[in-house]
């Protein structure tokens, strides 16, 4: 598996949506049905009010592809806005996971030194194992798990990237 953080041309697409049932689907299916492929995928009601969920998707392909991607979103009837952070300037993204890590011993020790420099949290901890709460950028976690291997890494989940626009710049939506 490529690590996002490498993948060349990757976008981050946040997609406001009617918060009802099937719309998932329809998205999805307007990326498989194209071969479009989906790098990280997350979605979360963000407005009660109006009703809203926002999809976070990262996808690549060349700019004629993303524009394709982004048109035919926008066509899709449940969709209020689409917007590629990307390229439309200054935006937050980050990644929650959490690594399952199997060791004793040395092993053990280095995992919670590591562990310490990149300000993962143990949120679980046996005789023989330890679970890590890691946030930060898909590079970050990319290189914890990494570093996890050698030392008794045993499993791993991740949410998918969230993202936000920096400043006061609020995203499209009518």
């Amino acid at each position: 598996m490529t690590p996002i953080a490498e993948i060349e041309n990757a976008h981050t697409m946040s997609v406001l949506v009617d918060n009802e049932p099937g719309v998932l689907a329809r998205v999805i299916g307007l990326f498989s049905g194209r071969g479009y492929n989906i790098e990280s995928l997350t979605v979360a009601e963000v407005n009660m009010e109006d009703n809203l969920s926002r999809i976070t998707i990262v996808t690549s392909g060349t700019p004629m592809v993303i524009e394709q991607i982004k048109a035919q979103l926008e066509r899709l009837v449940p969709v209020h806005g689409v917007n590629d952070l990307t390229v439309e300037g200054p935006h937050v993204e980050r990644e929650l996971a959490l690594v399952k890590v199997r060791g004793s011993g040395e092993k053990r020790v280095e995992s919670l030194r590591i562990a310490d420099i990149f300000r993962a949290r143990t949120v679980d901890s046996t005789n023989d194992s330890f679970v890590f709460e890691i946030v930060g950028d898909t590079g970050k976690l990319d290189a914890f798990i990494e570093l996890m291997v050698p030392l008794g890494l045993i499993d791993v989940s991740r949410t998918g990237v969230a993202a936000i626009a920096r400043g006061t710049t609020v995203l499209d939506h009518d």
